[in-house]
Order: structure tokens, then C-alpha cells, then sequence
């Protein structure tokens, strides 16, 4: 059974044309589009030439998104000893050790980050199952297994965020929110796009990029012309 678009939805997918458009033109076209009742987010949704089954070709890093995510993240720190001080001192919003793994395990998910110091990971790897499908469990490739918990805190509360390519090998990702002006939205999409190129696994073979989609919450998807984002100099907007 097909799901039947809102005539909202209906109404926005007649201003996009079915061809690649420029980076600029795609996150105006994005900005128009966003008109549902409440602050919606700026999404990318990029195909790539990859096989995730595959352990040289899969994806999974982390983005610094220079103009921040539009969100309040919240930061969970699991250490020991002084780490869960310092972990507290710079912004984390829950810290703790044991106490905090046993309140995980009840069912205590008030947490956008999980970092953890790698000393305590032979107990959190218990937290595998409930955090794993909800893409929370530490990884030292994500940046959130780390002695250095203060920079990791300001890291992300500042728009640092960790992203993968599902097992079909696309990358679901926000890169801020839909209200932002055009240009901070193209400065963080560039940044996402070097980071994704810069990451490309080793056993990628053939075309890297395949489809490059971005799109509001609840708005139309657009593709975007990759190869023109690819080219773009940052001077060139700023």
C-alpha cells in the first residue's frame, strides 16, 4: 500500500524540477520548501559506490559542521574517577561511572552523544545492544572513545556530529537547520562533502558519488549537482 502525500507535499514537489541544480539554487530551493509548523532541519541524502558488507568499503567518521548543528546536544560521559569531574567541569550534561552504565541498562536514554574513556569500555560493550541500533555506542573512529573528554564535549556541543553509511550504502546526514541563510547551509554541506571524500574507504572501486540529495524535514527531496559542489572554493561564498 502506497502512502498518500499530504497536498502540502504534493503542492512543494511541483517547484522542483527533476534535474541536478547548483549547490546555491538546491539549499534556496531547500529554504522554500521548508514550510511545516515547526523549525525543520537541512538533511542530505548521498548515494555512494560502496558495499558496505564489506569491511574495506564501509564509512564511518565524523563531520565538524563550522557553522554548528541548530541543536542543543546533550552529552553523556561514562568515566572514572577524576574524568567524571573534569567530564561534568566542561559542559557534559550527565556524567558518571557504573551508576550511569546501570541507569543506561534501565532504560535512561536523555542523550544525544554517549563518549566514554577507553578504560571503561569492556563494561559499556554490555550497552552494545540498546545503544548500537540507535548508532550511540562509542567508537574510537567516531571520536567518542577518548581520555581527552573536554575536547570531545566541546566538540560536539560546538557541531561536531558522527555519521555512517547504512548497510545499502547511504549516508544519512543533518547539516543544520533549515532557517539557516544559504550560505551557512553551503558551508557546512561543503564541509560534509570533503569530509566524505577524504574518508573514502580504500576498497571503493569505479564512481564514488552517486546520487546527492538534500531536502527539509518535511519537504521534497532535490538533487543537487555534485560535481559542482565538489569544485566549489569556500572563498567563493564567503
Amino acid at each position: 500500500m502506497t502512502k498518500k502525500l499530504s497536498r502540502r507535499l504534493q503542492e512543494l514537489q511541483k517547484k522542483v524540477e527533476e534535474r541536478a541544480y547548483t549547490p546555491l539554487e538546491a539549499l534556496s530551493l531547500l529554504k522554500e520548501t521548508a514550510t511545516a509548523k515547526f523549525p525543520e532541519s537541512a538533511e542530505a541524502h548521498i548515494r555512494l559506490g560502496i558495499d558496505p558488507k564489506y569491511t574495506d568499503q564501509q564509512l564511518r567518521t565524523t563531520v565538524a559542521l563550522p557553522k554548528g548543528t541548530g541543536q542543543t546536544i546533550r552529552v553523556a560521559v561514562i568515566a572514572r574517577g577524576e574524568k567524571v569531574t573534569e567530564a561534568a567541569n566542561s559542559g557534559a550534561d550527565i556524567s558518571g561511572s557504573e551508576e550511569l552504565i546501570d541507569e543506561i541498562q534501565k532504560g535512561m536514554m536523555d542523550f544525544d552523544i554517549l563518549i566514554a574513556t577507553p578504560d571503561v569500555m569492556p563494561q559499556v560493550a554490555k550497552l552494545g545492544r540498546l545503544l548500537g541500533p540507535r548508532g550511540l555506542m562509542p567508537s574510537p573512529k567516531g571520536g567518542t572513545v577518548t581520555f581527552d573528554v573536554a575536547q570531545a564535549i566541546a566538540e560536539f556541543k560546538a557541531g561536531k556530529l558522527e555519521f555512517r553509511a547504512d548497510r545499502t550504502g547511504i549516508v544519512h546526514v543533518m547539516f543544520g537547520k533549515a532557517s539557516f541563510s544559504t550560505e551557512d547551509l553551503l558551508i557546512n554541506l561543503k564541509a560534509l562533502q570533503e569530509t566524505i571524500d577524504r574518508n573514502r574507504p580504500s576498497g571503493a572501486k569505479g564512481r564514488y558519488w552517486r546520487t546527492f540529495y538534500v531536502a527539509a524535514t518535511m519537504g521534497p527531496s532535490i538533487q543537487l549537482d555534485i560535481n559542482a559542489l565538489r569544485d566549489l572554493k569556500l572563498t567563493e561564498v564567503a
